[in-house]
C-alpha cells in the first residue's frame, strides 16, 4: 500500500472534524511537513478562520516521531484534546494504518494531590496537621468548594483541575494540591500508585502527542530537569505568547508575608538557633520593605542588600538542619518537611539570586494595595534562554494569528533569540517565515478608523473628548461594542460616563466572571463590554454582538514599567532603536491581536476605532498599522459612524 499524500492526510481530518478546505491551511501544512523532515524551524503566521491546528497536527502525526503541542490558553489545550485530535486521528486511522496516541500533560500543580486531601494540609503555626474539611465552615464559600472537591475526588478520573467545573479560588485549591517542590516523590508517598500527576506524566511517556501549556515548556526548557518526554518536533501555538510566559516563570519574588509563611513552617522542624535566625532575618526584611518605593533599583541599595543576604544565610542553615533534626510531634513529618523545604528553598533562590547582581537581571521593588511590598528579579531578556534550550535538539513549528509585525518576522524572531531569517552559520538556528494569509476578506469586512482630530492622550487625566467620540460611536453602531482600554481606571470611567449617556447595557470587566460576561455579551446585540488586557486577547464573539471594537489608545508600556524600560534601555546601549524594539513591538501585538476581535467568521462586518491620533500622526504609526489586519482604512469621523449606522441597520434587518 502506497503511503498516503499530505493532501489527503488533510482532506480526511478537515472532513472529520466538519470544516472548509482553505489554501492557508493547505500551504501551512507543507511548510511544517518541510521544516520537520529537515529539521529546519518555521514561524508561521496564520489569521483566524485558516484551520491552524489541524495545519500542524496532520503533518506531525503524519511524520510519525513524538511531538509536543505547547499552547497559551486553556480554551486551545481543550479543543485540542476533546476535538480536533480525537477526530483527526480516527480520520487519519485508516490512512496511516496506525492509531497515533495523544495525552495532556500540565505542572504539578494543576493535579488534586490524595496525600493532601486524605492527609490534611501541614499546619503552619503549630505542629502537625490539621483537616482543612474540618476547619472550614461548610457554610462558607471555602468550606462548600472543599466539600464538592472531596466528592469530586472519588469520581475523577484526571484529578485536574480544569476538569472540576465550576472551577474554585486559588485559596481553595491550594488546600488539595501541591508544587513539585513540595511532593513527597511517588515512591515515598502512601498515594503514589494512585497520583494524578504521576499518572498524567505515564500517559504522556505513551503518547505520539503531548499537548501542554507554555509555562511547563519554560519550566522544561529553565529548570534543567526533564518534565516533558523525549520529543523531536515541538509545535508553540499563540507563540506570541511564549517570550511574556517564558519571563514569567523565570521571575523570582520575595515578600515579607512569604517569608514568615517559610519561618512559621521551619520553626518546628529546626534547632532553635538555626530557627531564630531565620526569625532575625525575617524581620530584617520585612522593616527594609515597610519603606520600600515602587520602581527599579538600578542597584540593589545597601540596607536591602544586608537583608537579603542575612535572609540567604540563614535560608541555607535551615536547609541543612531540616535534613537532620527529627521532632517526634510532628505528624506526617515527611510531607511537613517537605512543604517547609519547598517555601524555604524558594526564598534562598530568590535572596542569592538578587545579592549575586546579574547584569542580565532587573531587580524592582513592587507594591500591591492588599498584599504590601515585594521585591522581583526577572530576566532582561529570554532570548539568550530561548535559543539556547528551545531549538538546539528538534524541529520547532511556532504559529499565532500574529507573529507578523510591521510587515516581517524578525522582530518576533529576535525576541526569540533567532538570527534574521536568511542568516548564516554553524551556530545560528536556520528559520523561515511564512505569512499564509486569512480566509477573510479584510478590505471589504471591516474598517480601520483613526480618530485623529482628538488631543493625544497625556499620562492622566480624563479624556473628555475621548469619551464624547466613544458615546457617539458606540450610538451609531446600536451597541455591539467590545471596549479595549489601556488601563483598568480607564475602562471603569468610560463605562460610568456611559451608563450615565446611553441607554444601551454596559458591561465592566471585575463586574462577573470573565466567561459570564463574554457570555452575556453575546447574547445581546445591543449590550457594550468594556475592560483591559484579557479582552484584547481572550474574546472569540463572531456575528452581530460585536461590530465596533474600540481602543482607547495605543497601548504602549507604562514608562515606569521597571522590567520594559530596562529591556528599552538595553537595546538603546547596543545601539538600537528602543523605542521600536521594545514599546512599539509591545503595542504592534497588542493592537493586532486586539483589532482580531472584530472578523471572526467570514460573514463578520464592522469597524476597528483607535480614539488616538498618534495612529494616524506618528512617524511610528505606519509600523504599527503595518502590523493589523489589512481594513480599509479611514481618519473621516462622519464616515466611521455611518458605516456603523449601516451595518446597525442590516443586522436589525437580517434578525427580524
Amino acid at each position: 500500500m502506497t503511503k498516503p499524500s499530505l493532501p489527503e492526510l488533510l482532506h480526511a481530518a478537515v472532513t472529520a472534524v466538519g470544516g472548509t478546505e482553505r489554501p492557508g491551511q493547505a500551504a501551512m501544512a507543507d511548510a511544517v511537513a518541510e521544516a520537520v523532515d529537515d529539521r529546519s524551524h518555521l514561524l508561521v503566521q496564520a489569521g483566524t478562520g485558516t484551520g491552524k491546528s489541524l495545519g500542524y497536527l496532520v503533518p506531525a502525526l503524519a511524520h510519525g516521531e513524538r511531538v509536543v503541542v505547547a499552547t497559551a490558553t486553556l480554551a486551545l489545550q481543550r479543543q485540542l484534546v476533546e476535538r480536533d485530535l480525537p477526530r483527526t486521528v480516527n480520520a487519519l486511522h485508516p490512512l496511516l494504518r496506525r492509531r497515533p496516541q495523544f495525552a495532556m500533560l500540565k505542572g504539578r500543580s494543576n493535579y488534586l494531590c490524595l496525600h493532601r486531601l486524605h492527609e490534611g494540609v501541614p499546619q503552619e503555626e503549630e505542629e502537625g496537621l490539621f483537616d482543612q474539611f474540618e476547619a472550614a465552615a461548610p457554610s462558607s464559600k471555602l468550606g462548600q468548594d472543599l466539600l464538592r472537591m472531596r466528592d469530586w475526588a472519588d469520581e475523577t478520573e484526571t484529578g485536574d483541575r480544569d476538569d472540576l467545573t465550576p472551577g474554585v479560588s486559588d485559596r481553595a485549591w491550594a488546600q488539595i494540591s501541591v508544587s513539585s517542590r513540595e511532593c513527597l516523590g511517588a515512591t515515598k508517598c502512601a498515594y503514589g500508585a494512585e497520583c494524578f500527576a504521576e499518572q498524567a506524566r505515564e500517559r504522556a511517556k505513551l503518547a505520539d502527542v503531548v499537548v501542554t501549556n507554555h509555562a511547563l515548556l519554560a519550566i522544561d526548557a529553565i529548570e534543567g530537569a526533564p518534565v516533558l518526554p523525549q520529543h523531536e518536533v515541538l509545535i508553540v501555538d499563540e507563540a506570541h505568547e511564549l517570550v511574556s510566559r517564558v519571563t514569567g516563570v523565570a521571575t523570582g519574588e520575595l515578600t515579607p508575608g512569604q517569608v514568615n509563611r517559610a519561618v512559621r513552617r521551619a520553626a518546628k522542624l529546626v534547632n532553635e538557633k538555626a530557627a531564630d535566625a531565620l526569625q532575625t532575618a525575617s524581620e530584617g526584611f520585612e522593616r527594609v520593605m515597610e519603606l520600600a518605593l515602587p520602581g527599579r533599583l538600578e542597584e540593589v541599595p545597601e540596607d536591602l542588600g544586608y537583608a537579603l543576604m542575612a535572609l540567604r544565610d540563614a535560608a541555607r542553615t535551615v536547609i541543612t538542619a531540616l535534613g537532620s533534626t527529627r521532632d517526634k510531634s510532628v505528624q506526617d513529618e515527611d510531607a511537613v518537611r517537605k512543604q517547609a523545604l519547598a517555601s524555604v528553598e524558594s526564598i534562598h533562590a530568590v535572596a542569592e539570586r538578587i545579592t549575586q547582581g546579574s547584569e542580565y537581571d532587573v531587580v524592582w521593588f513592587e507594591r500591591h494595595d492588599r498584599f504590601g511590598a515585594s521585591v522581583r528579579v526577572a530576566p532582561l531578556s529570554v532570548s539568550g534562554l530561548l535559543r539556547e534550550k528551545l531549538f538546539a535538539e528538534r524541529s520547532v513549528v511556532l504559529t499565532s494569528a500574529t507573529l507578523k509585525l510591521g510587515g516581517d518576522f524578525n522582530g518576533v524572531g529576535a525576541s526569540l533569540g533567532l538570527s534574521p531569517e536568511g542568516t548564516a552559520g554553524d551556530d545560528v538556528p536556520q528559520w523561515k517565515g511564512l505569512d499564509v494569509g486569512s480566509p477573510f476578506d479584510y478590505p471589504k469586512q471591516g474598517i480601520l478608523y483613526v480618530a485623529r482630530h482628538l488631543a493625544t492622550p497625556g499620562r492622566e487625566g480624563s479624556r473628555t473628548d475621548m469619551l464624547d467620540e466613544l458615546a457617539e460611536l458606540v450610538e451609531a453602531a446600536g451597541g455591539r461594542t467590545l471596549g479595549l482600554f489601556s488601563s483598568m481606571r480607564a475602562a471603569q470611567a468610560a463605562a460610568e460616563e456611559l451608563r450615565g449617556r446611553l441607554e444601551k447595557p454596559i458591561l465592566l470587566q471585575g463586574e462577573e466572571t470573565l466567561g459570564e460576561l463574554i457570555k452575556n455579551f453575546a447574547a445581546d446585540p445591543e449590550t457594550c463590554l468594556f475592560g483591559t488586557l484579557s479582552l484584547w486577547q481572550g474574546v472569540d464573539v463572531p456575528g452581530a454582538s460585536c461590530q465596533l471594537v474600540i481602543m482607547d489608545r495605543i497601548p504602549f508600556p507604562r514608562p515606569d514599567d521597571p522590567l520594559m524600560s530596562a529591556r528599552q534601555k538595553a537595546v538603546e546601549e547596543a545601539g538600537g532603536n528602543g523605542f521600536m524594539a521594545v514599546a512599539a513591538t509591545h503595542a504592534a501585538l497588542l493592537m493586532a491581536q486586539g483589532a482580531g476581535r472584530l472578523v471572526r467568521a467570514t460573514g463578520d462586518k464592522g469597524v476597528v476605532a483607535v480614539l488616538d491620533p498618534r495612529l494616524a500622526n506618528a512617524r511610528y504609526g505606519s509600523y504599527l498599522r503595518a502590523s493589523l489586519p489589512d481594513f480599509w482604512y479611514t481618519t473621516d469621523p462622519n464616515q466611521a459612524r455611518r458605516s456603523l449606522a449601516a451595518i446597525d441597520a442590516a443586522a436589525k434587518a437580517e434578525s427580524k
